[in-house]
């Protein structure tokens, strides 16, 4: 049996098409298998593909990259919303969200979406050699969260980054996330995922959980702008906010379609 589905293509933490990082999100009435919703994902072959279903006055969402379900994802959440409200006609100021991390929301305040999302905390680790030999420069530290914050001196170091993926690919952890303090911004990110089938991730909402309370200690504040300088780029605002926190940033439509899927 044939069925038609809709798909938008949005880039999220973007405030123009060609920035941010796109997410396809589909809508749902109600779950397919999830081999059907992880071909899909494989399919779009984007960072991640988003499916929501709703349940009540709720939406149940799911993450896909094209080779595995995700656990937290920012962006294609943030995409998510802005579906939701620009699209399909959510009436109220704040949406609210079930998922693989717990419960999420999305709120509009003064023209930009808001996640708020569960802070993540990060333990220091040994700077074994795979770390340089991988990223092509010896980091100052590297600490523990979900993902793998590998610390270094100046956002320069970051820019010119050329990971051997190979060599990342050895590391076990879901992503490497490299991070700097930065002149222009509180500090500038990149995200590399290639157990996830992911090489760089142009703005990762879920690594900014992480780098967030991270950061706010060692700058002694609560309030953060914060750059993910990939090709693509994209610009975070981040308050933390006790224990958890909150992710402000635009999004834009590049793409509304059709796609046929037989069930």
């Amino acid at each position: 049996m044939k069925k038609e589905l809709s798909i938008y293509q949005v880039d999220a933490f973007a405030s123009k098409p060609f920035e941010g990082n796109p997410a396809a999100v589909i809508p749902l009435n109600e779950w397919l298998p999830d081999i059907t919703l992880q071909s899909i994902a494989e399919e779009n072959n984007l960072s991640e593909t988003v499916f929501f279903v709703k349940t009540n006055d709720r939406y149940h969402i799911r993450w896909f990259t094209p080779t595995v379900e995700a656990k937290m994802c920012g962006h294609a959440t943030l995409a998510s919303a802005f579906v939701l409200f620009t699209i399909l006609g959510y009436g109220e100021d704040t949406i609210h969200f079930d998922s693989l991390s717990g419960p999420l929301s999305v709120s509009k305040e003064e023209g930009l979406l808001v996640l708020d999302f569960p802070a993540q905390s990060a333990h220091n680790i040994p700077v074994l050699p795979i770390f340089e030999q991988a990223l092509g420069v010896k980091p100052q530290a590297v600490f523990q969260s979900i993902d793998t914050i590998v610390l270094f001196e100046n956002e320069a170091d970051i820019l010119k980054l050329t990971p051997d993926f190979t060599r990342l690919s050895e590391i076990e952890t879901r992503g490497i996330i490299v991070t700097a303090a930065s002149k222009t911004y509180d500090f500038v990110s990149r995200f590399f995922a290639p157990r996830s089938g992911i090489m760089e991730d142009p703005v990762t909402g879920s690594a900014h959980t992480q780098l967030t309370p991270f950061w706010a200690n060692r700058l002694d504040k609560t309030s953060l702008i914060a750059k993910q300088i990939s090709r693509r780029g994209g610009t975070l605002y981040l308050t933390l906010a006790g224990d958890r926190v909150k992710m402000a940033g635009e999004a834009v439509l590049y793409l509304e379609g059709k796609i046929t899927i037989t069930t």
